[in-house]
Order: C-alpha cells, then sequence, then structure tokens
C-alpha cells in the first residue's frame, strides 16, 4: 500500500547533506517500524535504517556513521538524516512503516530521489 509522503530528496555534491522526512496518515495506528530502504538503478531495493517505536534503531553497514534515524511517534513521521554523501547513497529512497499485528500491514511511500555526484 503506497499512503506515506516522503519528502526532502535532491541532488548533492559528494561530502553534503540531506534530510528526507515521511509522514504516515495519522489513522494508521499501532505502527512497530518505520524506516527507509533504498533502491539504485539496476539494484534491488535495500534497508537503509529502521527504528521501532520504542527507539531501537539498526542501519546498513554502508551507512553507519553518516546517517541517523529519528521518529516522532506522536505524529506517526520518521526522519532520516544523511551526511557525508557518497556518489554510491544515490537512488530512489523509499519510506517504510510496518504493523506486526495480524493481518500484518506493510506501508510505502512513492519515494523521494536522492542523487550525489560532483
Amino acid at each position: 500500500q503506497v499512503r506515506l509522503v516522503e519528502s526532502g530528496g535532491d541532488s548533492v555534491q559528494p561530502g553534503g547533506s540531506l534530510r528526507l522526512s515521511c509522514a504516515a496518515p495519522e489513522d494508521i495506528v499501532d505502527i512497530y517500524i518505520m524506516g527507509w530502504y533504498r533502491q539504485a538503478p539496476g539494484k534491488q531495493r535495500e534497508l537503509v535504517a529502521t527504528v521501532t517505536r520504542g527507539g531501537t534503531r539498526d542501519f546498513a553497514d554502508s551507512v553507519k556513521g553518516r546517517f541517523t534515524i529519528s521518529r516522532n511517534n506522536d505524529k506517526n513521521m520518521v526522519f532520516l538524516q544523511m551526511n557525508d554523501l557518497k556518489p554510491e547513497d544515490t537512488g530512489v529512497y523509499f519510506c517504510n512503516a510496518e504493523i506486526l499485528t495480524v493481518p500484518r500491514t506493510i506501508y510505502w511511500g512513492e519515494g523521494t530521489r536522492v542523487t550525489v555526484s560532483s
């Protein structure tokens, strides 16, 4: 289901920073985990970072130390702060939200494009 709204994607030079934002509609309740995935041209979608309702965070090895993820549970929002961007970070970034209670529902955004080049 495509119901999440992302923003913040842009074109930047290597070493630059971007902050991505994602909002889930308030009628979607009990979201356990929110996060970001990305898809580079010709590659599969991959996990970038996630955060649970309780604050447990997970990052792809390629972004550890450069990206941070935060969440506002009250507003159903998640943010991705991306620092020291590299060309290999280029791709379409998709917001993700999951509800673990049955039925296990997964929500996605339409994606926001990040381009890192000189």
